[in-house]
C-alpha cells in the first residue's frame, strides 16, 4: 500500500504526519502497525523520526483527531510539538486564516491551536494534573515533591506523564540517560514517563534536557516543556510566560498556577512530502 506523508519538525523534534480522514480501515491498519512503523523510524534504513502522527476523522467538533505513535511504535497520549505540525499542516490543507482557532482531539485530551501570519503555532494543553492515579504514578500520597534515592523529582501529567528533575548547574552535562534509567527501573511509573533535567537560567527561563519514553533523547520536546514550566511555575522557581531552552530552540510556555490549560508557542516547519510503501 503507497501512502503519502509529510516530514515535519518542531525545533528538531521530528515526524511524519500521515493523512487518514478519509482512509478506510485498511489503510487505518497498514498506518498504525507497530512493526512497520519502528522499520520506518530508523534514520538509516527508514524515514527516521521520532514519532509518527495520524490524522483522522474528527469527533464532535473537532477539526481533527489525532494519534501519536513513538519510534518503538507504541501509541502514547500526547505529543506538544507534534500537536503545534499537526496545527501547521491542517491550516495549510484547510486553507485556514491566520490566527483562526482549531479545536483538535487526541488521546491526552483536547487542543486548542491557533497559527499566526508568520507560521508560529500556539497550542493549548489541557490543565495539569500531579495526582498520583492521574499520572500515574506509584506514591502513598500525593506531593510537590518525591523522593528516589539520591533524587527529587516532581510528577505531572500534561496529557502524558512526566517526571522533572530540578538540577542546580550543568544541565548539559547530566547524565540524563542514566538518571532516565534509574527512573524506569523503579518501577514508579506503571506505563512508563518522560523525563526532564530543568535548570533556572533567569527569572522567567529554564534550560531543558528530555528523555522520551520509547524514542530516546530529543532535541526538543514541547510536552516536556510544559511540564518543566508547570513545576517551576508552581514551586515559585520561576515566572511565566517562561523561555524554555532546548537543544532545538526555544518554546514559551504560559500557565498560571490558579488553573487552566497550558499554551505553547513555537514554530512548526515542514521538511519534505514523499511516499511511503506500508
Amino acid at each position: 500500500m503507497r501512502m503519502a506523508f509529510t516530514k515535519m519538525h518542531g525545533l528538531g523534534n521530528d515526524f511524519v504526519v500521515v493523512d487518514l480522514r478519509d482512509a478506510d480501515s485498511a489503510s487505518i491498519e497498514a498506518a498504525t502497525h507497530a512493526p512497520r512503523i519502528r522499520e520506518l523510524a530508523d534514520r538509516r534504513t527508514g524515514i527516521g523520526f521520532d514519532q509518527w502522527l495520524t490524522i483522522g476523522r474528527p469527533s464532535g467538533d473537532h477539526l481533527a483527531d489525532y494519534r501519536v505513535f513513538n519510534a518503538d511504535g507504541g501509541e502514547v497520549e500526547q505529543c506538544g510539538n507534534g500537536a503545534r505540525c499537526i496545527a501547521a499542516w491542517l491550516a495549510k490543507a484547510t486553507d485556514a486564516a491566520p490566527g483562526r482557532p482549531m479545536a483538535l482531539g487526541s488521546r491526552g485530551g483536547d487542543v486548542t491551536a491557533q497559527v499566526d501570519a508568520a507560521g508560529q503555532v500556539t497550542t493549548t494543553l489541557m490543565a495539569p494534573r500531579f495526582d498520583p492515579a492521574d499520572i500515574p504514578l506509584s506514591a502513598d500520597a500525593p506531593a510537590d515533591h518525591y523522593a528516589l534515592g539520591e533524587l527529587s523529582f516532581a510528577a505531572v501529567s500534561v496529557g502524558n506523564p512526566h517526571c522533572v528533575i530540578y538540577v542546580d548547574d550543568a544541565v548539559a552535562s547530566a547524565p540524563l540517560l542514566n538518571i532516565a534509567e534509574t527512573v524506569d527501573t523503579s518501577g514508579r511509573f506503571p506505563e512508563g514517563v518522560n523525563v526532564g533535567l530543568a535548570q533556572v537560567t533567569g527569572p522567567d527561563r529554564i534550560d531543558l534536557r528530555v528523555r522520551e519514553r520509547g524514542v530516546g533523547e530529543t532535541r526538543a520536546c514541547g510536552t516536556g516543556a510544559a511540564a518543566a514550566a508547570v513545576i517551576g511555575l508552581r514551586d515559585g522557581r520561576v515566572s511565566g510566560p517562561v523561555n524554555v531552552q532546548l537543544a532545538g530552540g526555544t518554546l514559551v510556555v504560559d500557565w498560571r498556577p490558579s488553573g487552566g490549560g497550558i499554551a505553547i508557542s513555537g514554530p512548526a516547519q515542514t521538511a519534505y512530502e514523499g511516499y511511503v510503501t506500508l
